[in-house]
């Protein structure tokens, strides 16, 4: 079930489903310490003997204030004659979570309301040995486990504090958990329980005949009883509407400090594409981890998350920050990034968000030999990220301590790791973690790594080092057009694999990835070969059904819905083809239809803006994780190519956006250069 609106502010992450449940929260990194892992934590309402949790049954419509990261959730209860309004947020600097909810009374009398809030917990990741009580001094009630804290308390009428509380058991014998004992709307007032624990905190409210009243509920999140304690007393000293609304002031100052051309939108891609960034900025961790999604329902499909670091997945994503002026979390990613390269060279296949290795299905050895389980795409992608990272914002400070370290050090790896017959890069596993080979989108991302690396060496001014590199990236596009293209087929491949005798054997198969040939500049995206690979790719990708989009490859069975379509459609991968139609010229033909693709991505992602992984070919809803983070920035990236060519479009002769800075005009002669070096 999609995480329809996540908040965070880099150390704690909450996470709602759309039926307004909580699902996830972490903490102390984004993505590492999930204490909820998917299960359900409820907000109820008592009123007149009557009582519901909010969930089937209520009319809900989930979303955010505008260019915040604030929610605002409207809810209906006819039953219970009552509407709410609710904003949650956790504030941008202290590690707490609040709600602030509006209660609207539709009868002609005067009633007590009764707001319950229940939290089931299961303290790093299990359920074994926590402990939650009630707190005295504070009023609350704090579940711990080893150094994570958590309080839960609220207010109610008149800055009340909470009116009931109760912990206990679940899970054990026939306890289902305490969220039953709110049911009758009255709470058992049990003061510990330890094992297996959730509670249920209550606050009161008097609503006036056809009137609101306001409640409010926190959970602080530490690493003591005395850090929770002090988050406490402070919440109580501001008031939680004034930490809200300090919030949402900073979040709106935060997307709005950059302005790029978004009037030359509509209004709703323009909207999207803020709404976007904010999203993105959920998912990244504050010690620079840029989590691919947090949704715990994928660990019933394959037993493990997305909750992990991909350094591709990462590199594209700080790409887009950087090119939405957002520099700050990409530097992080980058100084994350670089601690983690192997001694080889390399990057491994995906980290956890505090730098330790993460689990992986890439095996170390192969046929008996030993190999590393690496991604090679990762490893070029981030030297590729950084470089145009530099030419944006030129920073040579932050540039000069990643030189040696990542920069030649990686470059030095992507030089020796080739295969000798062909001289592209060696076998390695696939972007999409499924094949072993030689695959095209990792030929163009090696290239775009080396070609980064040797502006780097030249800015640097080492010319041999320079030159080196530039003459690998020259030799690996030069067997890119002798091995990758197969003139039978009249298209480039989309991998090749050594066979048992150590022959090349091709994979025709059509794949939206083919993308990455002219992405990092391998091939010009005019390039009459790489206009054939496109034209074959939108021919049998795109999905034929009335939701469209493009498939990730042919016959792609990862959450197939349907046999009946070559595969279900993916946001990244249909945003690709916008990028190609952009890319190779841009016509006015071309132009308006990648702004319609634009406009196909807002149309499918959810009320509040999350885009998932995928889309269901037949109905439209998103699958897989959501929110996907690589969505979020494919989107963004995709924009500001749109708004370049829009902007030459409407623009006086000779006055065109371009690259005016030094680095700029250096990337283009040196792509040319590289060009000029190829054989074919």
């Amino acid at each position: 079930m999609p995480r329809d609106i996540p908040v965070g502010n880099g150390n704690l992450l909450i996470c709602f489903d759309r039926e307004y449940r909580l699902r996830e929260l972490f903490f102390p990194h984004v993505g590492q310490e999930n204490h909820i892992q998917g299960k359900v934590c409820r907000l109820g309402l008592w009123a007149e003997g009557k009582f519901s949790w909010v969930g089937p049954g209520w009319r809900r419509e989930l979303g955010y204030l505008p260019d915040t990261m604030v929610t605002e959730v409207r809810l209906h209860q006819a039953d219970l004659e009552l509407s709410l309004v609710c904003h949650d947020a956790v504030d941008f600097h202290e590690d707490v979570y609040l709600k602030e909810i509006t209660v609207e009374n539709l009868t002609p009398r005067n009633r007590e309301v009764r707001l319950f809030f229940h939290l089931d917990l299961g303290i790093g990741g299990n359920d074994l040995g926590d402990t939650a009580g009630f707190d005295p001094k504070t009023g609350g009630v704090i579940h711990y486990k080893g150094p994570r804290y958590f309080l839960i308390s609220g207010l109610g009428a008149a800055g009340s504090g909470l009116s009931q509380y109760a912990v206990g058991h679940k899970g054990l014998a026939d306890k289902e958990g305490t969220f039953r004992d709110a049911e009758d709307g009255l709470l058992s007032g049990n003061l510990i329980a330890q094992g297996s624990v959730d509670s249920v905190v209550c606050v009161r409210l008097h609503v006036e005949a056809e009137s609101r009243a306001q409640a409010f509920f926190w959970i602080a999140a530490g690493f003591s009883w005395y850090d929770v304690q002090r988050l406490d007393s402070l919440v109580k000293y501001k008031h939680p509407r004034a930490l809200i609304k300090r919030t949402e002031d900073y979040w709106r100052l935060w997307i709005l400090k950059e302005s790029p051309p978004l009037g030359l939108l509509p209004e709703k891609p323009a909207e999207f594409y803020r709404r976007s960034l904010l999203i993105i900025r959920t998912q990244i961790d504050a010690q620079g981890g840029i989590l691919a999604a947090n949704d715990s329902d994928i660990i019933y499909f394959n037993r493990d998350t997305y909750s992990y670091v991909w350094p591709r997945d990462g590199a594209l994503v700080a790409h887009a920050l950087d090119l939405a002026g957002h520099p700050t979390a990409s530097r992080q990613f980058f100084r994350f990034i670089a601690q983690l390269l192997q001694p080889e060279g390399c990057l491994l296949h995906k980290f956890n968000p505090d730098g330790t290795l993460a689990s992986s299905w890439h095996p170390w050895s192969h046929e008996g030999r030993p190999q590393l389980p690496i991604q090679e795409d990762s490893t070029a992608l981030v030297l590729w990220a950084l470089w145009q990272h530099f030419v944006l914002y030129r920073d040579l400070d932050f540039i000069k301590p990643l030189y040696r370290p990542l920069v030649k050090k990686a470059a030095d790896f992507m030089c020796q790791y080739r295969e000798d017959k062909t001289g592209l890069p060696a076998p390695c596993f696939d972007l999409w973690e499924e094949r072993r080979g030689i695959f095209s989108f990792t030929v163009g991302a090696v290239f775009g790594g080396l070609t980064a690396a040797s502006l780097f060496c030249t800015v640097f001014g080492e010319d041999d080092k320079a030159a080196q590199y530039r003459q690998a990236a020259a030799e690996i596009r030069d067997a890119a057009s002798r091995h990758l293209w197969q003139e039978d087929l009249g298209r480039f491949c989309r991998m090749l694999a050594p066979d048992s005798q150590g022959e090349m054997e091709r994979d025709a198969t059509c794949d939206s990835s083919l993308w990455g040939l002219f992405a990092f500049g391998m091939y010009d995206a005019g390039d009459p070969r790489i206009a054939a690979t496109m034209e074959a790719l939108r021919e049998r990708l795109w999905v034929g059904t009335p939701v469209g989009g493009m498939a990730r490859y042919e016959n792609d069975r990862y959450h197939r819905v349907s046999p009946e379509v070559t595969g279900n459609p993916w946001v990244i991968c249909t945003l690709w083809w916008a990028d190609y139609l952009l890319e190779k010229g841009g016509s006015d033909e071309e132009t308006a239809q990648a702004q319609e693709i634009l406009t196909w991505v807002t149309n499918h992602a959810l009320p509040s803006g999350v885009l998932g992984e995928q889309i269901d070919p037949l109905t439209g809803e998103p699958l897989s994780v959501s929110p996907l983070t690589w969505s979020h920035a494919a989107y963004i990236t995709t924009t500001h190519r749109l708004l370049g060519r829009l902007s030459e479009k409407g623009s006086p002769p000779g006055s065109q956006l371009r690259q005016a800075d030094w680095v700029g005009r250096l990337y283009h002669k040196t792509c040319d250069t590289i060009h000029g070096l190829c054989k074919i």
